[in-house]
């Protein structure tokens, strides 16, 4: 069913678009800007596709940027600082407290900025074929010569891109696509929103490292801009990234949609096993146990024992959450972790065993706390992992 679209005021008095779909945590998405519209989109069955499968796991909040789509479109102010001010409007009007939150393509930046000075509100930042500097994009040559094109000609220009995403010969498809991006913004304020993305102030370089959710940078291997090098440079000047690359380019079939969706929900450890592709859904479990539990409990009397077993799941939990693991179940005296990524895993077990070191250091009573590693493709069942894995 198609979302029912909402408006939410920003602080310096623009309409925002924005519609809410699906259950559980929240995900927000901010999509491509300029080309983003929350009704048009629905009539691209891939973009489709992809909101109906994140909408089946995640509450997926999509939010039109201004100038563009369904938001106030006769907006002056394009910026990058007023841009954020859109996405502020919107999480604060549903009443956050925290979310995932997705910025795709020119939007990239501006998720980065919030998060760097929201750090207690966004849990997890996904950055898909982005960038930090507009620079960075303008690097690829044949940006450089879609850009000239839309500022001459912007119905060649919606025609080019279109087939840039989907393949000169996809036909059908690009003139779907084309027929899209017409509609998504006019040429005056299409051109001036391209402008205000690729200008040379765009630079979130100095705020990455500030930024303290685990990250997700996903890019498309056969994608034209902005390339592996700008995902390879969010990844390594952000404190906490992972990087995944994903077979196509862009969001052009089910198959590619798929993958993306499921890159997410493994990162973040929720249902990727619904909608992955033979031979993709492998998790890396990590074990904790702590040493002598019964021993401890009968030594030390129930209430004391429950104590440390508190700090215990305290450590683990902040552990887990600093390194985008997914708790699976505690069993008392351990925990069952699922991570998307080995490495992941393996620097979120050596973080927990440097934090009991440390208390121990200190504690009267110190918890020694054996932990476990294994990959493999479990069966997801009930928010349960089955298997050999």
């Amino acid at each position: 069913m198609e979302p029912r679209i909402q408006y939410a005021k920003t602080s310096d008095g623009v309409s925002i678009a924005y519609s809410v779909s699906g259950d559980g945590r929240p995900f927000v998405f901010l999509t491509v800007w300029p080309f983003c519209h929350l009704e048009a989109s629905w009539t691209l069955p891939t973009w489709r596709h992809a909101d109906e499968q994140m909408a089946a796991h995640v509450m997926l909040v999509r939010i039109d940027g201004r100038g563009a789509g369904l938001s106030q479109r006769d907006v002056d102010d394009l910026s990058l600082k007023a841009r954020v001010l859109d996405l502020e409007a919107v999480v604060d009007r549903l009443g956050f407290e925290s979310f995932d939150l997705c910025g795709y393509g020119s939007q990239g930046p501006v998720a980065v900025e919030y998060a760097a000075r929201h750090p207690e509100r966004v849990d997890h930042l996904i950055l898909t074929e982005s960038f930090a500097r507009a620079a960075d994009a303008l690097a690829a040559p044949s940006l450089q010569g879609l850009i000239a094109m839309a500022n001459s000609d912007w119905d060649t220009f919606t025609e080019a891109v279109s087939s840039v995403i989907f393949g000169w010969a996809a036909g059908d498809e690009a003139r779907k696509m084309a027929a899209y991006i017409r509609e998504c913004v006019t040429p005056e304020q299409g051109r001036a929103a391209l402008t205000a993305a690729l200008a040379s102030e765009v630079d979130v370089t100095e705020r990455l490292a500030e930024v303290r959710a685990p990250t997700l940078i996903t890019y498309f291997r056969d994608s034209a801009f902005p390339g592996v090098d700008a995902a390879r440079s969010l990844a390594s000047a952000l404190p906490n990234a992972t990087l995944v690359g994903i077979e196509g380019t862009w969001l052009t079939t089910n198959e590619i949609a798929e993958a993306w969706a499921n890159a997410y929900l493994d990162f973040v450890g929720r249902g990727g096993s619904r909608y992955q592709q033979a031979g993709a859904d492998t998790h890396t479990i990590l074990f904790t146990d702590v040493e002598g539990s019964t021993a401890l409990t009968q030594r030390l009397g129930d209430a004391k024992a429950r104590d440390l077993l508190r700090e215990h799941e305290r450590i683990t939990r902040e552990a887990l959450k600093a390194h985008g693991g997914s708790e699976v179940k505690t069993m008392g005296d351990g925990f069952m972790i699922s991570f998307g990524s080995a490495t992941k895993a393996l620097e979120c077990a050596i973080a927990i065993q440097r934090a009991f070191a440390e208390h121990n250091d200190s504690a009267e009573e110190p918890i020694k706390v054996r932990i476990g590693l294994n990959a493999g493709e479990p069966i997801a069942e009930d928010e349960d992992l089955f298997g050999t894995a």
